[in-house]
């Protein structure tokens, strides 16, 4: 007959006792035991914001319902192109983003796995805040960290008012790097506007070019 062998718990130390999401087993070690997650739903009446977006000629618009204290809970993607493969995935990611947080998964976490993905489409997405977006993914993530974790900060083009006028010499240099620049092609490797180096073009940002040494 197999000898059984009985689990004493002794209470030496308070450490000693199983914790709560832990199990003793029979050798005396103790395993992990699984938590199920709890889902933090919205309330029915909630706030929200909508933001529009356009990145390579996909327009669209984005709508983060929050929570009552002002944390995003629940993301909307709807594009202007109804019925396309693009729509469709965006509103199924939206969902999927929509459930891991409110399934507890920071949004830092979301944001910082998301953003600098680089698909087509890209562009220039005429945010200041953003400027070139690599992808929809990218665009969204970024815009969604601005908003909710940096308080919209890192503006990258300032806009001066009227009375602040720059003098001349500024001006004129803004106008030459604009000429400069003309139909240069943005950087395969940053995605910056490049400007013409001799018979090719260099990136100002990462210093890459575009065939010539």
């Amino acid at each position: 007959m197999p000898e059984t062998k009985e689990v004493v718990n002794n209470d030496r130390h308070p450490e000693s006792s199983p914790s709560l999401g832990t199990k003793q087993s029979p050798n005396g070690s103790r395993e992990l035991r699984a938590i199920p997650a709890v889902r933090r739903r919205l309330p029915d009446e909630r706030r929200s914001l909508t933001h529009h977006f356009s990145i390579g000629g996909q327009e669209g618009y984005v709508t983060v319902g929050l929570y009552e204290d002002g944390l995003p809970g629940e993301l909307f993607i709807r594009m202007a192109k109804e019925g396309s493969t693009v729509s469709g995935l965006m509103d199924s990611f939206a969902t999927a983003v929509s459930l891991a947080l409110q399934y507890g998964v920071p949004l830092k976490i979301l944001c910082d796995k998301f953003s600098h993905t680089r698909f087509e489409p890209s562009g220039w997405s005429g945010n200041p805040n953003i400027g070139y977006a690599k992808s929809l993914m990218d665009y969204l993530f970024r815009w969604l960290e601005l908003r909710f974790l940096k308080g919209e900060q890192g503006v990258l083009f300032v806009r001066q008012s009227s009375t602040e006028m720059q003098p001349e010499g500024n001006s004129a240099k803004a106008l030459s790097l604009l000429v400069e620049l003309g139909d240069a092609p943005s950087c395969q490797f940053c995605g910056s506007l490049m400007v013409r180096n001799g018979s090719c073009y260099r990136c100002l940002e990462c210093g890459s070019t575009s065939g010539c040494s």
